[in-house]
């Protein structure tokens, strides 16, 4: 008997990098050789070094980008944030239309090794990573994130699960950010006191009170916030830092503050006791702690001796008609404060099934104390998410139902803010009544300037307004009051929209690129992409932009535009539909 030996091909598990150039088909149309020079300049002088440095090797190359394999994932992903390096450095020698960009994609894996070349899913997976990320940016699997946790000073954000063309199963990925300390400005200090309270640890036993933790945090802020000589940074900006070991001076650096309050707090069944420790930010000195336990029934009470105590010890010689002035009980019922607090940890995820469960509570707040104004401000903030990613059901009965929310939170909330600011932008925009709207939240902001949501607010309606410059001013304070926000990319779409309706389609185009990247599924930053690249004559990005857009909402045409952008002038808008219209959005 006889038995052929047959070559079984040779596997080994690699780091797989893929590279290619984003917008080549422009670039080249523009300059077809000056491209490919540069190109092939780049490779040669700043790329191919950098991959022999990590002892990699370039596998293959096309016409505008590379594979290139690595024995380490650390090895693979140090480079890449090289080669990104030296790509913006010389980029910033060059006008932003000749840019070269790369998106570059890693993932490891066992591949077949034949001859020089590498094949397997693996490789195709990194091929997948590099489609997903931006341009500049780097996108890695969950195996790489595995490997290189807490080797390289580099922040891994979770993107999910993605199905992946031709990949048999999701693939979770994750893209890279630099550390906030490395990709932050230094940011000057206010020139009046600041701070930023953190979120405080949950010391009770079920893990299920995170939410009143927070809800205390968000209270005091909101108290603190009332006092118009200091300046507070957003709750938004402040719990960026939730479940993360917290170096005091470093959080002060980054949010632009002299001091820091943490604490935690412990809730029983019929008690709550709060910790809390006020930290000088710059050298790390404590200057006050305290600690405070009441029955259940006196949190309000315990609110304001935390918020008092704060105050007394930034500013000694603070006046007792400020300390009064920063004392407000959202509601007397207890059970009503507990579902308006569920309400506010349950709207921040971006899910539609958030806001319907956030409603739902909302209305249980506002049944145990129908006077309660922030409740219904929030209620009709719900009906605002509904509109803007257009799944409201019954247009005309959820608009008649956010109006009266909205109304009745103006007429509770005299002097609440919250209540102010997000009714009034509910009526202006939800309503439309752009006028009336845009003056409440005007009033929110005079009770309480430190409000980020509140500017951003006032920035969006004065664009519809057409007053530009004052709504460029209001975007910016928001952004500098919470410059942490998981939600800047409001304040940064708005900005992109001034600049695109002042004709000045690359900073709109920046503006918008830098939201995407807060959030990768804003519609409204696909919007702004697709009509600036458009009138600025780049139809491949235009359409490119399109096509995001239509796939995140199938559905969309031309004649909505104006509901989703309620621009007052009729040239504002003209041009926001012909640019949309020139990208290839169908009537």
């Amino acid at each position: 008997m006889f038995t052929v030996a047959t070559e079984r091909a040779r596997r080994r598990l690699t780091a797989v990098l893929a590279a290619d150039v984003a917008g080549f088909s422009r670039l080249m149309g523009a300059d077809e050789e000056g491209t490919y020079a540069r190109l092939l300049a780049d490779r040669q002088a700043l790329i191919d070094p950098e991959i022999n440095e990590h002892d990699g090797r370039v596998v293959k190359t096309t016409g505008d980008g590379l594979l290139a394999a690595f024995p380490s994932a650390v090895e693979a992903l140090r480079c890449a944030i090289n080669i990104q390096g030296h790509m913006r450095q010389r980029n910033r020698a060059e006008p932003a239309d000749n840019w070269v960009e790369f998106r570059i994609g890693i993932n490891v894996g066992d591949v077949i090794v034949e001859g020089a070349d590498i094949f397997g899913e693996a490789v195709n997976i990194a091929a997948r990573l590099e489609a997903l990320a931006e341009p500049g940016g780097i996108c890695v699997s969950a195996r790489v994130q595995e490997d290189v946790q807490g080797k390289l000073d580099v922040v891994f954000e979770d993107l999910g699960e993605k199905e992946l063309k031709n990949i048999a199963r999701p693939v979770r990925v994750y893209r890279i950010r630099p550390r906030a300390k490395a990709a932050k400005p230094i940011l000057t200090l206010p020139h009046k006191p600041s701070i930023a309270v953190l979120p405080f640890n949950n010391m009770s036993t079920d893990p299920d009170q995170e939410y009143f933790a927070d809800g205390m945090v968000e209270e005091i802020i909101t108290a603190l916030s009332r006092i118009s000589w200091l300046f507070v940074i957003a709750r938004n900006s402040s719990f960026v830092y939730k479940g993360r070991a917290i170096d005091v001076k470093q959080a002060g650096r980054e949010l632009g503050v002299r001091y820091v309050l943490e604490g935690s707090v412990r809730k029983t069944a019929d008690r709550v006791r709060i910790s809390a420790q006020l930290v000088d930010a710059l050298t790390g000195g404590h200057l006050w702690a305290d600690r405070f336990e009441r029955p259940l029934q006196d949190i309000f009470e315990l609110q304001d001796q935390v918020t008092e105590k704060v105050i007394g010890a930034i500013a000694p010689r603070l006046a007792r008609a400020e300390i009064e002035r920063a004392r407000r009980k959202p509601t007397k019922n207890l059970d009503a404060y507990d579902y308006y607090l569920r309400g506010i940890a349950t709207m921040f995820p971006r899910r539609q099934d958030a806001t319907d469960k956030a409603l739902r509570l909302f209305y249980k707040a506002i049944e145990l104390d129908p006077g309660y104004s922030s409740a219904y401000g929030m209620a009709a903030w719900c009906y605002y998410r509904r509109k803007i990613a257009r799944l409201m059901l019954d247009q005309a009965k959820e608009i008649a139902e956010a109006a009266r929310l909205a109304r009745k939170a103006i007429e509770l909330g005299k002097d609440d803010a919250i209540a102010l600011s997000a009714g009034g932008y509910v009526l202006a925009y939800v309503v439309g009544d752009l006028e009336n709207g845009a003056a409440f939240v005007d009033r929110a902001l005079a009770l309480d300037p430190n409000l980020a949501s509140a500017w951003t607010f006032s920035g969006w309606l004065r664009t519809f307004l057409g007053q530009r410059e004052v709504a460029l001013e209001h975007f910016e304070r928001a952004m500098r009051l919470s410059p942490l926000d998981p939600f800047m990319f409001s304040a940064l779409n708005g900005t992109a929209l001034v600049y695109f309706l002042t004709g000045n389609y690359e900073e709109a185009t920046s503006w918008a690129t830098r939201a995407l990247q807060e959030w990768p599924d804003s519609r409204a930053s696909w919007r702004i992409i697709a009509a600036s690249n458009a009138l600025a004559g780049r139809m491949d990005e235009a359409k490119e932009a399109i096509a995001r857009l239509r796939e995140a909402d199938p559905t969309l045409r031309l004649r909505d535009v104006s509901s989703l952008v309620p621009l007052r002038a009729p040239a504002d808008l003209a041009r926001y539909e012909e640019g949309l219209r020139q990208a290839g959005l169908p009537d």
